[in-house]
């Protein structure tokens, strides 16, 4: 045989190598698609069956349809025109239809928030969601859309939000969560139309955002920083459970910390991110101490409540006025050392050098620590009830030089009085 002849046949063998793996592939690959496309087929079915009307609140399952009618290579150059981010975050995809379908055309709004309105819906499963849109108007965008998607795709926490799809189509985008049926703390601290929390409500919903922000913290890997806590990114389920909401500002820590603008919501920021513009873990504490004082108080962060934090950490004969700034909407029913503990930990976690403020895990321990001792002082109480003291003299159980108490006076800038109600969005300072 000659030396052209054997160099073609070599090529020739090669090449016909080449196609015979390709057609092998492109036949799994259809075969694949076609099992997929009869199982959507399938779930099509099933829910054509589903009316508009609203059932009962539930929580999400595991079976989630997903996006169907377009082919995996479709899908594939989409998700690089869209957002190849999003599309790998694990999280399901709908299609348009589908939550236009559960929401009764968008007509079931229950709320209305910085990213959009949202609806409740009722899935083909019979499972009852929460489903926010991006408003066109929406002082969010795009990025905080594919930060939320990205972030909840890897964290799951009880007491986290779940988000258990989303939606980017049509040049809409959608995120969908498990219904929270008791709606935010803010509605329940401002609303006239529902009864008052409690005192141990109050305190049991103050430890639940503590261990959520303690998992983003220490637990989840990179840590995450929330920059956005406030009353009106709590949401409680229908056993008054508290989840951490709205992570659309929320950055990795491994990321660079140094903010182009500052992000947040008045009343809320941490001054020193306000000034250095660069946010650490010790930010989401700051806000989660003007949180707990806007349980304590009931009052708004944007209505002055700094303010009267302020005048009741003044020296007063040596003792602390924490009494002063109770909601009154307790009537008295309330447990005063109690009370003084957790303001006193609240006003640790506003002061205003980052490095004497607690950790998140510092302070699920100390609001352990403070249910476990109701829980004790109930138990050793007689079975008629005992009053409740609210002289604002008695002294705290927890050492004011050990959590760092220092009479010094609070930062301007976070009691000016607004007529802004609890739920403002959050904006570019």
């Amino acid at each position: 045989m000659k030396k052209g002849e054997s160099s073609g046949l070599i090529i020739g063998l090669s090449v016909g190598v080449v196609i015979g793996v390709f057609l092998a592939i492109l036949a799994l690959f259809c075969v694949r698609y076609q099992r997929k496309r009869s199982q959507i087929g399938n779930s099509s079915s099933r829910r054509a069956a589903t009316s508009c009307t609203i059932l009962s609140d539930s929580t999400i399952g595991s079976e989630s349809p997903v996006k169907s009618g377009r082919n995996g290579l479709s899908l594939w150059f989409d998700g690089f025109k869209r957002s190849n981010v999003v599309s790998v975050s694990g999280i399901p995809e709908y299609s348009y239809k589908d939550l236009q379908k559960a929401t009764c055309n968008f007509s079931t709004i229950i709320g209305q928030g910085a990213f959009g309105p949202v609806y409740k819906a009722q899935m083909s499963s019979g499972e009852t969601v929460a489903i926010k849109v991006l408003g066109t108007d929406s002082k969010q965008g795009e990025k905080e859309f594919q930060t939320e998607v990205m972030l909840l795709g890897r964290l799951h926490h009880r007491n986290l939000v779940n988000l258990v799809g989303f939606c980017a189509e049509k040049g809409q985008h959608m995120l969908i969560y498990v219904y929270m049926g008791r709606g935010s703390l803010a509605s329940h601290l401002y609303s006239e139309n529902k009864e008052p929390l409690n005192w141990e409500l109050r305190v049991y919903i103050a430890l639940d955002v503590a261990r959520g922000l303690e998992y983003l913290h220490d637990g989840a890997i990179p840590p995450v920083i929330h920059r956005d806590i406030k009353s009106s990114n709590i949401l409680l389920d229908n056993s008054m459970r508290a989840r951490v909401a709205d992570f659309g500002l929320s950055r990795e820590a491994m990321v660079d910390r140094q903010a182009a603008n500052v992000r947040g919501t008045f009343g809320y920021l941490d001054p020193e991110y306000i000034s250095t513009r660069s946010f650490t873990k010790k930010s989401d504490v700051y806000s989660f101490g003007v949180l707990l004082f806007e349980l304590i108080a009931g009052r708004n962060p944007q209505q002055g409540l700094m303010e009267y934090v302020e005048l009741a950490a003044m020296d007063n004969d040596g003792k602390i006025g924490w009494g002063e700034i109770v909601d009154s909407r307790f009537n008295g029913k309330f447990d005063l050392q109690e009370l003084n503990d957790m303001a006193a930990l609240a006003y640790k976690c506003i002061n205003r050098s980052p490095r004497r403020r607690p950790s998140m895990r510092d302070i699920v321990q100390v609001l352990s620590g403070i249910l476990k001792s109701s829980h004790s002082r109930k138990k050793n109480q007689p079975h008629h009830e005992k009053p409740l003291s609210t002289a604002a003299g008695d002294q705290a159980s927890i050492d004011m030089n050990q959590l760092g108490y220092r009479r010094t006076a609070i930062s301007d800038g976070h009691g000016r009085d607004g007529s802004m109600d609890s739920t403002l969005d959050t904006f570019d300072v």
